[in-house]
Order: structure tokens, then C-alpha cells, then sequence
């Protein structure tokens, strides 16, 4: 049988017999893929009791029915669990956390960001990490309380991974 390139749905052939069975899968699949969510993080074992309609994302560690399906999605229906090998690129919801998945090199990046930079309303407020700058020293006239709130300003903007160490 025939299949798209991205999500793998089943393709009509001519001729062919009970159609409306392929095509069924077909629309099974893409209801379930666009504009997807995934209930919560990865997870290797299946839930108690799934809702049809509700999808997963099969950990690195699968166990049970969920065996051999890692990095997967397991979806369930009204016929039981279907397992989808997600292509690069596609984003779901995480509904527990309000978070996107996103899968990248064969990979979920569960709750990461990656950007160049963010803008809010249309300005930057945060670009490339900034080179390290070091804590202030030295001087003629030391103002301990003024080296130690820079050297705090300096110590969230590490954290932050805004400048580095």
C-alpha cells in the first residue's frame, strides 16, 4: 500500500476494493496528527483509562503494549491503540504543562524554546548569549554594597544563561 511522505496515511489505488477503509485510516491519522496534543511528558507505560481521542508520547523505555514503540505516539481510539512514527517537525500540545513537544532528529524536545531571539512587542528583549564579563574588582574607592548587588545582577544574568560564565 501506497503512503504520503510525511505522516505515512494511507493512499487510495485504483481499482482497489472498500475504499472507504483506507480512507477512514487515512482521516483517523490526520485528526489525530493536525493541530496534535499529547496529554502530558513522554511516558513508558500506558494509562489506566484512556479517553478515545487522547495521544501520548511513548518515553525511551516502553513497557507492556507500549513495547518497541519508543518515540512514538500512542493514540487512543475507539478500536484501541494506534501507533504513529512521527515525522521531524511535528509540534503537539502538552496539555499537563501547557508546553509543545517538538520533534527533531528522530527526538521529542519536550518544553524547549529554541530561538535567535525574542522580541516582545516588536522589540528584542533577548538575543545571543553575551560574552563572560567578569565580577568587578579593584579600584580606588570600593563600595561594597554597589560590587555586591553588580555582582549579583551578574550572577542571574549567568543563570539565566544570558552571558556566559
Amino acid at each position: 500500500m501506497e503512503i504520503t511522505t510525511r505522516f505515512g496515511l494511507p493512499m487510495l489505488a485504483s481499482g482497489q476494493a472498500a475504499k472507504e477503509i483506507t480512507h477512514n485510516e487515512a482521516l483517523l491519522i490526520a485528526d489525530l496528527l493536525i493541530g496534535g496534543a499529547v496529554e502530558e511528558p513522554p511516558r513508558n507505560s500506558p494509562p489506566a483509562s484512556p479517553v478515545a481521542g487522547q495521544s501520548w508520547i511513548v518515553g525511551n523505555s516502553p513497557s507492556g503494549i507500549w513495547a518497541g514503540k519508543a518515540g512514538q505516539l500512542a493514540c487512543y481510539t475507539s478500536a484501541g491503540w494506534r501507533h504513529i512514527l512521527p515525522p521531524d517537525g511535528l509540534s503537539l500540545l502538552v496539555h499537563s504543562t501547557g508546553t509543545f513537544a517538538v520533534r527533531r532528529g528522530g527526538a521529542w524536545d519536550v518544553a524547549e524554546v529554541r530561538a535567535d531571539k525574542v522580541k516582545v512587542a516588536g522589540t528584542q528583549v533577548v538575543g545571543a548569549q553575551a560574552p563572560a564579563i567578569g565580577a568587578p574588582t579593584g579600584g580606588s574607592t570600593v563600595d561594597a554594597e554597589a560590587r555586591a548587588a553588580v555582582g549579583a545582577i551578574l550572577a542571574a544574568l549567568r543563570s539565566h544563561g544570558l552571558i556566559a560564565t
